[in-house]
């Protein structure tokens, strides 16, 4: 049984929405550089006005994957279908203008001779002059535009310009829409403004989209469902919420934030820790064919408190990080476990406090098998 996966018995929620009709469907992709493979037997489904986010660490495929979706690569094996139709797969590759993809760059990529509004009519050279004129008004009014259509691109800030790049990639009516580290190049308090607005544009159009980054907020924050990527294979999809709260794999568990794990052994009704028992039924799917057994349990900074204590202590704080309205504290336990708690700015502990810790979550925690065999009955 490997100890990369969370054993648990609630349903997942990895699946497209019901009743929901695919646009986008990857079987078994796979895409290599000479000898280096760099995406392996990657398979996802992408349903009608989705938004889904590509996320990992640089140099984990997600980029590959959307230029192998985008036909900007040709993949070594698999399928890739729009609608239904294979785009990509054995003897067949549609061109990248005739899949009806359109594509946001981290670039941006405007024209600096051509105004807003010429910017975003550019793919429209096949509509006739009423028609062109007509979406572009209706695009630059979806993306609060209106009054700067005759304004160049060295006019308008980082914003307007992403704004007047995703007006671009919808203005042709595209199957899909892929975004490529679309708020890399904002500052943070403009990448945190455009996320909610992008979203609630490509809500208002019903477009099905594809995001690409590294950024776990980013992604959190934008997507109905999130696919992380790590060495080329996707770990996990599913909801933001399922992904964070229910990890698959120790990768997932400390990608998408702050995690430790927490040593246990089951026994009975209860999950023993160097915090104390943690109730079994607190913890997600744990099947009883693990009684006697030790396992890791995920807990977050938010799971945790640590209250200074001068007797009998659980630990004692080795490091704080200052995060402005949180402070981040690393607890050493007796154990030699550490653990990671979050508290308010003003709940101050200087480094070296004795602590005890509190376990204060009121959710399922996921767990982990340990490399070590079930114990014999004492």
């Amino acid at each position: 049984m490997s100890n990369s996966t969370i054993h648990a018995t609630e349903a997942r929620t990895d699946e497209p929405t019901a009743g929901s009709a695919p646009v986008l469907e990857l079987t078994d992709v796979s895409k290599s550089y000479g000898a280096e493979r760099v995406i392996e037997d990657l398979s996802l489904t992408v349903t009608e006005g989705e938004i889904l986010t590509l996320l990992g660490p640089s140099g984990c495929g997600k980029t590959t994957t959307l230029r192998l979706i985008a036909g900007l690569e040709r993949p070594n094996g698999g399928r890739i279908a729009l609608n239904g139709a294979a785009v990509s797969g054995p003897g067949r590759f549609v061109e990248p203008e005739d899949r009806g993809i359109g594509v946001v760059f981290q670039e941006f990529a405007l024209f600096p001779h051509l105004t807003a509004a010429e910017n975003v009519a550019f793919g429209l050279e096949a509509w006739n002059a009423d028609d062109r004129e007509e979406r572009v008004e209706e695009l630059l009014d979806l993306v609060g535009l209106e009054a700067q259509g005759d304004s160049y691109p060295d006019e308008l800030s980082g914003g307007q310009q992403q704004r007047v790049a995703l007006a671009r990639s919808l203005a042709p009516e595209p199957e899909v829409l892929l975004l490529d580290e679309p708020f890399s190049n904002l500052d943070v308090d403009l990448r945190v403004k455009m996320r909610e607005e992008v979203r609630r544009i490509l809500k208002e159009t019903g477009v099905t989209a594809i995001s690409v980054t590294h950024d776990q907020e980013e992604a959190m924050s934008i997507s109905d469902r999130v696919a992380v990527m790590n060495d080329g294979r996707i770990e996990q999809v599913g909801n933001p919420e399922q992904v964070f709260q229910q990890p698959e794999s120790r990768f997932v568990a400390g990608f998408l934030g702050h995690a430790s794990f927490l040593p246990g052994y089951v026994h009975g009704g209860e999950v023993t820790t160097g915090l104390g028992p943690v109730p079994r039924d607190q913890i997600n799917g744990l099947a009883g064919t693990y009684d006697r057994t030790r396992i890791d349990v995920l807990v977050r900074p938010d799971d945790i408190r640590a209250i200074p204590v001068d007797g009998e202590a659980d630990g004692r704080v080795v490091s704080r990080r200052y995060l402005g309205p949180t402070v981040l504290y690393e607890v050493h336990l007796d154990d030699d476990t550490a653990v990671q708690c979050m508290h308010n700015h003003d709940e101050s502990l200087p480094l070296d406090t004795t602590v005890r810790i509190e376990l204060d979550a009121d959710h399922e925690l996921a767990w982990f098998p340990t490399d070590q065999r079930p114990l014999d009955d004492e």
